[in-house]
């Protein structure tokens, strides 16, 4: 009885772990819904490299691009909730897409466990040259003059870059022409060519042909000055509340995720995101961090709602 009482002590504080604190006890995925190269993917690959040094653990990340990243986020939202599959996602396919299309393969209210938002990475609302406009109230101005004769290179319809200039229209009672093309690089080239007047752009793609004066910067869209291009004002700065569209990334997992499994997930997350070896790989594309607790990515998700179906119901977008 004695040596049995002994043996139940000894191997008591074992059996009182959580079952979820050794998370994780297989390799896990890390569904990237872009291509390679992508900012998406750029922030798949960080994370798993962080998480697999401090966990001990394989993290690999599987590419699965398509639909604007509705494939790749509906092979999260299908996965078991068993902490093995997580997955990098972005304001369209948890967003947007509810009303872009008609129909999507996932319901992302239902089928998803927002972690935590990760990065965001600051866009730039620029003019070509030889447009005179320097500032907010200048373009603004120069719109109202000529409603109609000015346009905007985007990176497709529904995109960010799109949204945001619709919203810029919308808040200063102007018309803009969009212009739709494939990506950055594509409108960049537009802009310097001067085939179109302006686009909103990630400060990545831009910050050089500013710097070198090919380009001028009106405004970041962000709510705050981005250390990046700290020269740039706000759009708030310039009189223009309300217009907070930083495009940013998080990070999700399966419904139905046990809470302590959620927790442990979303701590381990956090802390790879937040490492000086992580920040440095962000920062040389212009990516600031931005973890919160999981309670305020859902927040942002639906503040994210709030700005953008107006936008997308006015305008009638739609995208099948």
């Amino acid at each position: 009885m004695i040596r049995r009482l002994a043996a139940a002590m000894f191997f008591a504080p074992l059996l009182a772990v959580p079952a979820h604190a050794q998370w994780p006890e297989r390799p896990v995925r890390i569904i990237a819904p872009f291509a390679p190269a992508s900012t998406p993917d750029t922030l798949a690959r960080v994370l798993s490299e962080r998480l697999s040094k401090r966990l001990k653990q394989t993290f690999v990340v599987e590419n699965k691009a398509g639909a604007g990243g509705m494939i790749g986020t509906d092979h999260v939202a299908k996965a078991a909730p068993d902490g093995l599959t997580l997955g990098v996602s972005i304001t369209g396919p948890l967003v947007n897409n509810k009303l872009l299309y008609k129909k999507m393969p996932y319901d992302p209210d239902r089928d998803l466990t927002p972690i935590t938002i990760a990065v965001m990475q600051p866009s730039v609302i620029v003019a070509r040259a030889g447009l005179l406009a320097a500032n907010l109230e200048q373009l603004v101005a120069l719109l109202r003059q000529s409603p109609g004769k000015f346009n905007y290179a985007s990176i497709g319809n529904g995109s960010l870059s799109h949204l945001t200039m619709e919203l810029v229209a919308s808040r200063s009672g102007t018309s803009i022409v969009h212009v739709p093309y494939g990506g950055s690089s594509q409108a960049v080239t537009a802009l310097l060519a001067g085939d179109v007047d302006m686009a909103c752009l990630p400060a990545a793609a831009v910050q050089s042909f500013v710097k070198a004066g090919k380009l001028r910067a009106i405004a970041v869209t962000t709510g705050a000055r981005t250390r990046f291009m700290p020269e740039v004002p706000t759009l708030a700065e310039q009189g223009m509340k309300g217009v907070d569209t930083g495009a940013w990334m998080g990070i999700v997992a399966p419904a139905g995720l046990d809470p302590a499994l959620k927790s442990r997930i979303h701590d381990e997350v956090v802390r790879a995101l937040e490492e000086p070896e992580a920040r440095k790989a962000f920062d040389s594309q212009m990516m600031e961090v931005v973890a919160g607790t999981p309670e305020a990515f859902s927040a942002y998700l639906k503040e994210e709602a709030d700005r953008w179906f107006p936008i997308i119901r006015k305008n009638g977008i739609e995208l099948d």
